[in-house]
């Protein structure tokens, strides 16, 4: 049975999901990849505000293809989370809570989910279509010169995701690797 949550991804809320938890996620969410990434912790660092309130955020990692004529945006399949590992914990620092992405993630981000309560939510590659469905508004807001890897304001509705990695370090790849192990 999916859990049906609303956005933003508070500390409270967090604290709910456990990994392996399939969620229909509700609100609003930001994307950005590695340049865009890189970008906002460059900013962090030299004590810039960032283009949007991290506070409780939640970010996607994707480069949406360009949106047909009538679409509100084209393919929005998720990329390597691996990609944005040197990144997520500076992120979390600044209050930003959820994550979305395919693929394992370093220690040093599951100590620093454990740490800020984050969340990471597992989207299925290769699904890029069907998840756009789910986006019902996209704004443009930041690093347009990064093309697809501009970061942008989404609302969603009923995205379907599965907690992979939960505020309390618990991981389903892990788990799932030992439950087969012991089950060989």
């Amino acid at each position: 049975m999916d859990k049906r949550i609303t956005l933003p991804l508070t500390k409270e809320l967090a604290k709910t999901l456990h990994a392996g938890d399939s969620v229909l996620v509700t609100g609003t969410i930001y994307t950005s990849r590695d340049a865009g990434h890189k970008r906002m912790c460059e900013a962090l660092a030299r004590g810039e505000a960032l283009p949007f309130d991290p506070m409780d955020a939640t970010i996607y990692y994707v480069g949406p293809t360009p949106a047909k004529p009538g679409q509100v945006i084209g393919s929005a399949g998720p990329t390597t989370s691996g990609r944005m590992d040197a990144y997520a914990p500076t992120m979390m620092a600044a209050g930003a809570r959820g994550m979305i992405g395919k693929g394992a993630r370093l220690p040093e981000v599951v100590a620093a989910m454990k740490e800020h309560s984050g969340v990471y939510f597992g989207a299925i590659g290769g699904c890029g279509a069907l998840l756009a469905k789910c986006i019902k508004e996209c704004e443009l807001i930041a690093y347009e010169d990064l093309g697809a890897e501009a970061l942008r304001k989404l609302y969603v509705e009923d995205m379907p995701l599965v907690v992979i990695i939960d505020s309390e370090g618990n991981n389903l790849y892990e788990q799932g690797r030992a439950n087969y192990l012991a089950n060989k």
